[in-house]
């Protein structure tokens, strides 16, 4: 497989990348972002883009793909609704509507969130704008699949840039044994997360939407 990744800085991508880098079916990885991410392989080429909105000029470099990997995103604290709708809605799909223009049979994976709300039309900001997001990418990609993680532990050095984030999974890690065995289902690692993306672009999944259940199920299906 040929894939793309997005946001491979952040703590979900790092895990994915690595992944995809250790996989035997993966031949190529196109990391597209903002800045380098000092991480140097034979299958890894890096694409920086100042504009993720804008991708004129690089349609050679977005051809030939088999999948997408879209783990970027921002945290919705403090931010209006028409600014994160403008990074989470605009940036997110003027990649896909390049991607699904140049490969239409391409596996698009978005990673979204737990209580992300279908019907664009609940009370909680974040979750509405996922859910307009997600619907426009499985009207966009017949083999389009929302990930919807809900405690994500990370694994093998992955960190969030967020500092809030960090400090949250610094206090939580003496509780994940306690976490795992109240909540078995609801805790996925970057690995797992990672795993599960490749299962599914190499041979889909019986949903479109995964909730961490499903997450788990299709890394476990990963050979």
């Amino acid at each position: 497989m040929k894939v793309a990744l997005f946001g491979a800085s952040g703590m979900i991508g790092q895990g994915v990348l690595r992944e995809c880098l250790l996989a035997p079916d993966v031949e190529a990885v196109l990391v597209v972002g903002r800045s380098g991410i000092g991480v140097h392989h034979t299958k890894l080429r890096q694409v920086m883009r100042s504009d993720l909105s804008n991708y004129e000029g690089l349609e050679p470099e977005l051809s030939g793909l088999d999948g997408c990997f879209f783990c970027l995103g921002v945290s919705s604290s403090g931010m209006s609704e028409a600014e994160y709708e403008r990074i989470t809605y605009g940036i997110t799909l003027a990649a896909a509507g390049v991607l699904s223009r140049l490969n239409p049979d391409m596996t698009f994976v978005y990673v979204s969130g737990a209580g992300t709300d279908s019907s664009e039309k609940g009370r909680i900001m974040w979750a509405r704008v996922k859910g307009r997001t997600e619907n426009a990418l499985l009207r966009l990609f017949t083999a389009a699949y929302m990930f919807r993680p809900g405690f994500i532990e990370p694994l093998h050095g992955a960190t969030s840039k967020t500092r809030l984030y960090r400090t949250f999974y610094k206090l939580s890690r003496p509780l994940l044994p306690l976490l795992r065995r109240a909540f078995p289902d609801q805790i996925v690692t970057t690995e797992q997360m990672g795993r599960a993306m490749l299962q599914v672009a190499a041979k889909g999944y019986s949903k479109r939407v995964l909730e961490s259940r499903d997450i788990r199920a299709a890394a476990a299906q990963r050979s």
